[in-house]
């Protein structure tokens, strides 16, 4: 899946969880590339199907978005709440994505 960041060695903000096929996964994916772009934030996508135990949290939700952690939408993403996501520096937990 895309992976993009200015610095490669940096652990990215955005994460957004979708799956082959999904044409909603497209719009949000071309939402986040938008955005992180903008933000010069770094992000990465994974494969809900692909990964054991992402199918089973997020498979009926995708896509998903989240930012240093913390879930900002689903479905139909909105890029302001990303944006916004991103300018909240006090969010950066970090946190596991994947469990």
């Amino acid at each position: 899946m895309a992976d993009t960041a200015s610095d490669a060695a940096e652990q990215p903000r955005v994460v957004l969880f979708g799956r082959a096929g999904c044409h909603l996964c497209d719009e949000a994916r071309d939402v986040v590339v938008r955005v992180t772009a903008e933000t010069g934030a770094a992000w990465h996508e994974l494969d809900v199907d692909s990964v054991p135990g992402l199918q089973a949290k997020y498979g009926d939700l995708v896509p998903v978005v989240l930012v240093d952690g913390q879930q900002v939408g689903y479905y139909r993403i909105d890029p302001e709440r990303v944006r916004t996501a991103l300018a909240d520096t006090s969010r950066r937990s970090w946190g596991r994505y994947c469990g």
